[in-house]
């Protein structure tokens, strides 16, 4: 099965998740999933949390406010938005913007292991605590845990398949539209993934 397919047959699963307690939300709002879009062939993948009202109105990820400024930081390090791969843990869009709690973390995630299987990439960008804690988790790196406040900007080493994996931990590009301090502090923590590109 080609990339391309598998990834279809993830939208299609996603798509028919009536088990999920965000799937009414869905369908009340006439909401899509979003999940995920880019290159997947890429070196790099960006996880968030979970879509936003923008991103669950079109179905695709970092599209509002937040998404035009993830687009800035990755054309600030020499990339184009299409040539990373960009995903959330959560696919449906939490009511009210609410952060995704553990239970719905844990019945989307196998669908990003599953994105992650496929792309292959070299580096797993988090964006953001929620996504942070599921990766470091994930690869075996719980012990490194701390505070996003802590740890953004840091490189963490790793290993998927029996390949290196680098996981970087960076603040949710949201954070500086409520403080706009931090969008200097993002743009330094992204000046880190240059040394990928």
């Amino acid at each position: 099965m080609s990339k391309n397919d598998e990834m279809k047959k993830i939208r299609d699963e996603v798509l028919a998740l009536n088990v999920s307690p965000l799937y009414s939300c869905r369908q009340t709002n006439h909401y899509y999933p979003v999940i995920g879009e880019g290159n997947h062939d890429a070196a790099i993948i960006f996880v968030g949390e979970a879509p936003g009202k923008t991103e669950a109105e079109t179905g695709k990820p970092f599209c509002g406010a937040a998404g035009k400024f993830l687009t800035e930081l990755v054309e600030s390090i020499g990339l184009k938005r299409e040539q990373v791969y960009i995903t959330n843990i959560v696919k449906d869009r939490p009511p009210e913007n609410r952060d995704p709690t553990p239970e719905e973390i844990k019945l989307y995630g196998p669908f990003l292991d599953r994105q992650i299987d496929i792309i292959k990439p070299r580096v797993i960008a988090t964006l953001g605590r929620h996504s942070m804690g599921y990766i470091m988790k994930k690869f075996d790196l719980e012990l490194e845990l701390e505070t996003i406040s802590r740890i953004h900007g840091k490189i963490f080493e790793s290993y998927h398949n029996d390949r290196p994996l680098s996981i970087i931990t960076l603040y949710h590009p949201a954070a500086a539209l409520y403080n706009g301090s931090m969008r200097d502090v993002l743009k330094k923590d992204f000046e880190i993934l240059k040394k990928f590109v």
